[in-house]
């Protein structure tokens, strides 16, 4: 049985548990810095009250900040997509969230499918620091990416060839905005996940995995999701054995 006093001083020394919240991700954070909701919002409020303590919110506007807050010791939590750049600082649960990442382009592009964007000449915007960013900039080996505070906003404003961002948020930008499609498929499956640093023990890692996984089997997740009124996430698989 996990020693939930050893799990509670080891994950929040300061005795108040500080999750630090990117409402830069509209799936999973909504609201105002003074009143943040959304699934992660509600992951932090289990993790407090079993460990029986209070909670202190932490909000950003961009994952990289979020992620900062964590590495500094300034938070003891975060929620970020899982990526091999971030998980050299940070132990990552298992995900309870998968979103997707999808490609714009204008209308009347040659480019017809996703495959088909990693080519010389092709510029793709991005936001910089998020976890496509991290993605392409590991795997594209032709296009360029072109980063700033959004990427289709960067795709817009320079005239790129292709903008890139989290499914449903795109396709609706791209609905309002017309001449644009969204390419087919998916170019990434954006795993989220709870975080800490890899300073916690092991045991208590291997606690909030567990809650993780309470949480996503018994609907908890589903249901933060749909009250949040987000259609872009799914609930992660379960944990294989």
């Amino acid at each position: 049985m996990t020693n939930l006093d050893a799990v509670r001083t080891d994950l929040a020394p300061t005795g108040t548990l500080r999750a630090s919240i990117n409402l830069g991700n509209a799936v999973l954070a909504q609201g105002t810095p003074e009143e943040p909701r959304g699934i992660t919002v509600e992951i932090a409020q289990q993790v407090a009250q079993r460990l029986e303590l209070p909670l202190g919110l932490v909000c950003f506007g961009a994952a990289k900040d979020s992620l900062a807050a964590v590495t500094t010791g300034d938070a003891d939590l975060c929620f970020l997509a899982v990526d091999p750049a971030r998980a050299e600082t940070v132990a990552f649960t298992a995900p309870y969230v998968v979103i997707e990442g999808a490609f714009v382009v204008p209308e009347g592009s040659a480019i017809s499918s996703s495959d088909e964007v990693d080519h010389p000449g092709v510029r793709i915007g991005v936001k910089q620091g998020s976890a496509y960013d991290l993605y392409l900039t590991r795997n594209l080996q032709h296009a360029e990416l072109v980063r700033g505070a959004e990427g289709v906003e960067v795709f817009a404003e320079q005239d790129l060839e292709v903008g890139a961002g989290i499914r449903v948020p795109v396709t609706d930008w791209a609905a309002a905005r017309g001449g644009l499609r969204v390419l087919e498929p998916a170019f990434m499956q954006i795993e989220q996940a709870v975080g800490t640093t890899r300073e916690r023990s092991e045991a208590t890692v291997t606690w909030l995995t567990a809650l993780v996984e309470e949480l996503k089997a018994s609907g908890f997740v589903a249901e933060a999701l749909a009250r949040s009124g987000r259609r872009d996430g799914v609930v992660a698989p379960p944990l294989a054995d």
